[in-house]
């Protein structure tokens, strides 16, 4: 017992004791700076600084930017630029898969190395939802009001006719065919003869995507319409509008002259093409 009390009085004594800190010059010996302190002193102080360095620490990592910088830690705001980032990275991705298949189609059109499709005119159609058509069986109240309307409109002369198609053609010239299409044979388009200088004309509203002389074709201009259909002019002699320009339907593009072929002689070489496929024109077109 009168051991742990020796101890106890010899640490307190050891806490407590008062001790100088001195400073002194190593040449002269004078006394620069001094300072009397304790062990609890230094316990003390030491501690304190270390509460205020904990607590400064931890400041600036909840409060400040640099948490940011912190392995494994993600912000609201990296979080929102992020998504930012992949939603525009899928748009790009999409927009790029539809450039691409669009350039394979023009690609297509001026090289005619293709597969081809049958296609008619009563399949440019609008698509029609499958709910509409999941119930073709009429109610009797939908018989009773077709009788009604069809006796309503037996006598009524001003009924308007509206078209089977939503997209009428016109004819680019009018001659003889010389060459029709032929898929086996991998002509993809019909020749029409046609004397030198003569207009030719855009078959429908569209914009111009290609104008230019090619080696193998001459002047080609190549016009994009609706419902993903392309018309290509090709041998034309000179050129009236440019690649970017909005042509409108009838409306004059080229003149007619160049044979490209000197034993076929002078004609219009023209192509149709849907949906990156050549199909024939005169299913759309009479051009005699």
């Amino acid at each position: 017992m009168a051991l742990k009390r020796f101890r106890k009085e010899r640490i307190k004594k050891q806490l407590f004791t008062k001790n100088r800190l001195v400073i002194l010059n190593e040449e002269t010996f004078e006394e620069i700076f001094s300072l009397k302190l304790t062990l609890m002193n230094v316990f003390l102080v030491g501690s304190l600084g270390a509460v205020i360095i904990i607590f400064v620490t931890t400041y600036i990592i909840a409060f400040t930017p640099l948490k940011e910088y912190i392995p494994g830690y993600s912000s609201s705001k990296l979080k929102q630029e992020a998504t930012n980032l992949a939603l525009k990275s899928d748009s790009l991705t999409s927009l790029l898969h539809n450039n691409e298949i669009y350039i394979t189609s023009v690609r297509k059109a001026l090289t005619g190395d293709v597969d081809y499709m049958k296609l008619s005119k009563d399949s440019i159609k609008p698509g029609l939802n499958d709910n509409a058509t999941s119930n073709l069986k009429p109610s009797e109240a939908e018989l009773e009001l077709r009788k009604k309307v069809a006796l309503e409109d037996k006598y009524n002369l001003f009924e308007k006719a509206k078209p089977k198609v939503d997209l009428v053609l016109f004819p680019p010239v009018r001659g003889p065919i010389t060459e029709k299409y032929n898929a086996k044979e991998k002509h993809f388009a019909v020749d029409i003869a046609l004397p030198k200088n003569t207009p030719i004309k855009a078959v429908a509203n569209g914009t111009v995507i290609f104008a230019d002389w090619t080696p193998t074709n001459g002047n080609v201009i190549i016009l994009r319409h609706n419902n993903e259909i392309l018309s290509v002019y090709k041998h034309c002699e000179s050129l009236t509008i440019s690649q970017g320009d909005v042509v409108r339907t009838s409306e004059v593009i080229a003149i007619g002259g160049s044979s490209g072929e000197q034993s076929s002689g002078i004609h219009l070489h023209f192509e149709l093409w849907k949906d990156g496929y050549p199909i024939d024109p005169t299913q759309f077109i009479d051009f005699e």
